[in-house]
């Protein structure tokens, strides 16, 4: 199943039925059927797999598992805490229908809804590919008040939640079978980061075991393994057996900086990372790859200077953290380990980062260009970015640095008109540069009112594929809109 560079969705990506019906006056229905250039078989599987809910949960609405017992078979339950405005309201679903390969069925027994029952099918369609269809009955709450106020509301929600999942869906499997690589061992750290958290399920539901590296020591129960680096602390037996790791732990930079702060963002990664790599260097089995975040930083600010892998290192407080960083991992290197220093622009999500700072005001009318609004930001959608993880992990020919950026890097006022005008709000309410630099302090400098115009060579070039190479496309799926 092929994806186009430029493309927003995969070529064989194809809605066969995106129904809202009604049934009498109170029991709404919902269906959306979608075709797979996969068997029924592997997609059914895709969804047994532990993370599948995770990962088709949009990020604009996030939905918290309090509890899960057992998988989708008969019986299994799911207890849920949902957002509807201040309120946090528990949501418990219980599996039934299960036919191995065909279907199962979520049916609420608590919850927000009068009744609410969806049905998973899988259509074969030949021996390489089916349809999926999602098939919602449900019915609101308040009776005829609830359909009255927010009847239409809902259809809408659902057409917005079900686009989504089926385009995860599709653009997942698509890159699982496009790698046609055995399910992998995979160790990653920073597992609950805003990266992370999406890179998981993205793995489990591909059929790759992970392992989470935990800042504790010894990991009391569950699957992990201990470290902290702050003391120098790995449980290196733990880190035997792995044939890939990921390693995504550090310090959040997005705050106002102080020595203390700027010490802990440099620790964080240069002390952690050459933790873990002279670890994995004495193991008696190494990992095959090991792909290491780091970040456009690395370059410093370039004004509109076309940056590539190739270009050297730019000056300032990132700059100098990028290449103590990617240093760091020289252990490993010398292991015989492949590593791929990967030079993440600003990764778009509202589940956090950037993005998730930037929605409340602009929601409320109140977003503007940052400084001159003329500084690049090279960016890249989280999915682009578990993507570029993914695609590292089984891409032998790559190793050393690789920039993870989508191939359309913009200016901050091209990003801010074109967030403006996916959200519909206008932009009126700049921030000068002055005023960045008394609220964020030496940030404003090396972040947000520098330039960094930098192209994903090597990404391009071994043919990785773009999920969102343009940032309104980006935009829309993250945001629904």
């Amino acid at each position: 199943m092929a994806v186009s560079h430029v493309g927003e969705q995969p070529e064989s990506f194809a809605t066969l039925e995106d129904a809202p019906r009604e049934r009498g006056s109170m029991t709404q229905t919902y269906t959306k059927r979608t075709r797979i250039e996969a068997p029924a078989l592997e997609v059914f599987a895709w969804h047994a797999r532990p993370g599948a809910f995770e990962r088709l949960t949009p990020p604009w609405a996030p939905v918290e598992v309090v509890d899960r017992t057992g998988g989708i078979e008969d019986g299994a339950r799911v207890v849920l805490r949902l957002p509807i405005g201040p309120l946090r309201l528990r949501w418990l679903v219980e599996h039934g229908g299960f036919q191995a390969g065909r279907q199962f069925r979520d049916v609420q027994r608590t919850g927000p809804f009068a009744h609410w029952e969806h049905t998973h099918r899988f259509h074969p369609a030949g021996a390489a590919a089916c349809d999926l269809e999602d098939h919602v009955e449900y019915r609101l709450p308040l009776g005829p008040l609830g359909h009255l106020l927010a009847g239409t509301l809902s259809q809408r929600r659902l057409a917005r939640l079900f686009d989504y999942r089926h385009r995860i869906t599709a653009h997942d499997i698509a890159a699982h079978r496009r790698s046609g690589v055995v399910p992998m061992r995979v160790l990653v750290s920073g597992a609950s980061g805003l990266i992370g958290s999406a890179l998981v399920p993205f793995l489990t539901t591909g059929g790759h075991g992970v392992t989470r590296l935990k800042r504790a020591h010894p990991v009391r129960g569950g699957n992990g393994v201990g470290w902290d680096p702050a003391t120098g602390v790995i449980d290196t037996a733990g880190l035997e057996g792995h044939d890939a790791v990921v390693h995504l732990a550090g310090e959040h930079v997005a705050t106002r900086w102080t020595a203390v702060k700027q010490a802990r963002i440099r620790e964080s990664r240069v002390k952690g990372t050459r933790l873990l790599c002279e670890a994995l260097g004495r193991l008696a089995r190494p990992p095959e790859v090991l792909v290491c975040a780091s970040a456009v930083g690395y370059y410093g600010d370039r004004g509109d200077e076309i940056l590539g892998e190739d270009s050297g290192p730019g000056t300032g407080f990132l700059a100098g953290v990028c290449q103590a960083w990617e240093a760091a991992t020289e252990p490993a290197v010398k292991r015989g380990i492949r590593v791929v220093h990967l030079r993440l622009g600003v990764v778009l999500s509202p589940a956090g980062g950037a993005l998730r700072l930037m929605l409340p005001p602009f929601r409320a009318g109140l977003g503007g260009r940052l400084g001159s609004g003329q500084q690049y930001m090279s960016w890249i959608a989280v999915d682009d970015a578990v993507g570029a993880i993914h695609y590292a992990l089984t891409t032998a020919a790559l190793s050393g640095p690789v920039n993870a950026v989508a191939p359309y890097p913009v200016t901050n006022r091209q990003a801010i008109n074109t967030l403006g005008h996916v959200l519909h709000r206008p932009t009126p309410v700049p921030l000068a540069a002055c005023t960045a630099r008394v609220v964020f302090g030496e940030m404003a400098d090396r972040m947000l009112l520098s330039s960094a115009r930098v192209e994903p060579r090597r990404l391009l070039a071994t043919g990785y594929r773009f999920r969102y190479p343009t940032l309104e496309g980006a935009l829309r799926h993250l945001l629904g809109r």
